[in-house]
């Protein structure tokens, strides 16, 4: 999800692409500082907000492969019908012990979450990631920059500040024809259970 026409509501409609490139990108600047990353043993992803649809691939998975990890280490879910994720449902009202219910054969909590949540119920997801990631684990979130700012995000942000932040130096087109937001993003990674008292910033 871009921040294009994002407001306070949110439309199972509202889908915008993200960029393949800068996400493999990022996960190449992240195994340089985490090298062992994606190289756990029975590793375990969830990308809660994955898109894809008839023209396109859910981002995350494809930029994953790319560095290596198989699709059957990555459970994906969507609000969309039409998307290509492995569960059509609502992650905020998921109860992660609930994935079963799909017959998924995976662990009750992941390793690693990652996705571009909406804008407007990112701090929720984030938060609920936090919950459904095993402790010594990673949540990775593609957020505006200007996230770091808001009164109403200043009491998270003196409890979880990530412990990166990658920020690409490229604005992102999220749409088919290469068109940008007016805004710079992005990628946030917190080490669950580790908690930082400032983020180390890289511009990639």
């Amino acid at each position: 999800m871009s921040s294009t026409k994002r407001g306070g509501i949110r439309e199972v409609s509202d889908y915008y692409v993200t960029p393949i490139d800068e996400i493999i990108l990022f996960l190449d600047h992240l195994i340089s500082e985490v090298p062992d990353l994606l190289t756990k043993p029975n590793l375990s992803i969830l990308d809660p907000c994955a898109g894809g649809d008839s023209l396109h691939e859910m981002s995350y998975p494809i930029a994953l492969a790319h560095c290596g990890v198989t699709s059957e280490k990555i459970t994906t879910i969507d609000i969309r019908e039409d998307s290509k994720a492995d569960i059509k449902a609502d992650y905020l009202k998921i109860v992660t012990s609930d994935l079963n219910q799909w017959e998924l054969s995976r662990e009750s909590k992941f390793d690693i979450i990652i996705t571009n949540p909406p804008f407007s119920h990112a701090l929720p997801i984030i938060k609920k990631a936090f919950i459904d990631t095993k402790f010594g684990g990673y949540v990775i979130m593609l957020l505006r920059l200007n996230f770091f700012g808001s009164q109403a995000r200043f009491p998270f942000w003196r409890d979880y500040l990530p412990k990166y932040c990658f920020v690409h130096h490229k604005r992102m087109s999220f749409t088919d024809f290469c068109k940008t937001d007016s805004i710079e993003y992005m990628h946030a990674v917190w080490h669950v259970g580790h908690r930082s008292v400032f983020t180390e910033l890289k511009v990639i």
